[in-house]
């Protein structure tokens, strides 16, 4: 009698590429894929041929150069708030998955702006009581800065021309028009997206215009996207309002120097860099892989060892007197001043901190 063979059927691997920046999701999908840590900005259409998904961060333009020959491409996902750099509609078309990591570090960039803020009270003699600070987008971010900003005593106004017209906002709301924000703002605080197309463009929103209708001695602050503020009109400006930056037109390698110099408070777009932030980014982007994939057993994940923050109510007086012990914004503008070539290395080597409000 002849012997009988059993026929093993092999399913395929999935191939996940992963910034190498991105942390905890190599470890936790070793046991479902082949998993390749890569370099996001030197990504290439070979490289990502043969991939089934990709994670990426804001370095890596995602488009039909560099996505069209992956025919086996079924998600792309982006650790960041931010998604200019996703082709959507060509994603879209191709029925490739895409997930964007919709505020993970918004209490990281509201403790920024915190920082911010405490320093200049600081350096400038004001209490909260006695200033206006204007919001300029409202969403994840801008929504925590205007909540914290009124229980410090900050008198908040508001402007996002979106938000107003979809759930009909208005004056009662704390929501005004952009041009009285900036007259009556001491402080104009950006959290945008940046968009180059639409009924609401965002790209060079703060542009000579914007910032003349600003008062002389107001302070602007941006944490969105550097392409949302005009260098040229930053620099037009810069002798008679107070600059504060995290985000830089032309970063990580064509910084404008002069600009540099001259803003009170420079760091290297690490104003959402917060440890719960990032482990948020990567919970939010691997969930939504493995439910695309089909990884039943991560779809509820989060990183071991990283306790979630725990948002609560803190006083002007108590953020003030602890904020430099998890966000020291002077150091790092005397760091990025001193090493302006550097902004991208400290990006990718910053230490962590941790949210504490």
């Amino acid at each position: 009698m002849a012997k009988s063979h059993k026929k093993f059927v092999y399913l395929p691997i999935m191939k996940i590429l992963i910034d190498q920046f991105v942390p905890y999701l190599a470890e936790a999908l070793a046991p479902y894929a082949e998993v390749v840590s890569v370099d996001g900005r030197t990504l290439t259409p070979e490289s990502v041929a043969d991939a089934d998904a990709i994670v990426v961060r804001t370095r890596t333009r995602c488009n039909e150069a560099l996505l069209g020959g992956a025919h086996a491409l079924k998600f792309v996902g982006t650790a960041t708030i931010g998604y200019d750099h996703i082709d959507q509609p060509y994603l879209a078309s191709r029925g490739v998955t895409f997930t964007s990591a919709a505020g993970c570090n918004a209490r990281g960039v509201l403790q920024w702006v915190a920082a911010a803020l405490a320093h200049l009270a600081q350096k400038q003699g004001w209490k909260p009581e006695k200033k206006t600070l204007g919001v300029v987008g409202v969403g994840h971010v801008g929504s925590l800065v205007a909540e914290y900003g009124k229980a410090w005593g900050f008198r908040v106004l508001c402007s996002d021309p979106p938000r107003e017209r979809a759930e009909g906002l208005g004056e009662s709301d704390g929501f005004v028009p952009l041009e009285r924000l900036l007259k009556e703002s001491d402080i104009v605080t950006l959290h945008t997206p940046l968009l180059r197309e639409g009924e609401h463009p965002t790209y060079h929103l703060a542009d000579n215009d914007f910032l003349a209708k600003m008062h002389t001695g107001a302070t602007l602050l941006n944490a969105s996207r550097g392409e949302v503020a005009d260098t040229e009109a930053l620099l037009a400006h810069s002798e008679r309002l107070t600059l504060c930056l995290d985000v830089w037109e032309g970063e990580p390698d064509n910084i404008n120097l002069r600009l540099l110099e001259a803003t009170e408070i420079a760091t290297p777009h690490i104003a959402g860099y917060s440890l719960q932030g990032k482990a948020n980014a990567s919970a939010i982007v691997l969930r939504a892989l493995a439910h695309r994939l089909g990884i039943g057993e991560l779809e509820e994940w989060y990183p071991e060892g990283v306790r979630p923050s725990t948002p609560q109510p803190i006083g002007w007086e108590e953020m003030c007197s602890r904020i430099d012990d998890h966000c020291h914004l002077l150091d790092e503008t005397t760091r990025m001043k001193q090493h302006p070539h550097d902004l991208e290395d400290r990006r990718n080597t910053y230490p962590l901190r941790e949210e504490f409000f």
